[in-house]
């Protein structure tokens, strides 16, 4: 077996999120990935509204990760 580390890990994805989260908070809405994590974080919201186990604040977060996920790794 090979010692190398799989091709599909992304050790970058901290470090680039956390630049795209800056942007998002000084751009406010006229930054492209606002608007898609804002209906990401609303989606989860509702979803975890209706489903019993998961709160809304939960769902809002959980939401809000993925689309912004998707925005860095689409």
């Amino acid at each position: 077996m090979e010692d190398r580390e799989p091709g599909h890990q992304d050790h970058d994805l901290i470090p680039d999120a956390t630049e795209e989260v800056k942007s998002m908070a000084k751009q406010g809405l006229d930054h492209p990935s606002t608007k898609p994590v804002l209906v990401g974080a609303a989606i989860g919201a509702v979803a975890g509204g209706i489903l019993p186990v998961i709160t809304w604040p939960i769902g809002l977060v959980a939401g809000a990760g993925i689309a912004l996920y998707k925005r860095l790794r689409p």
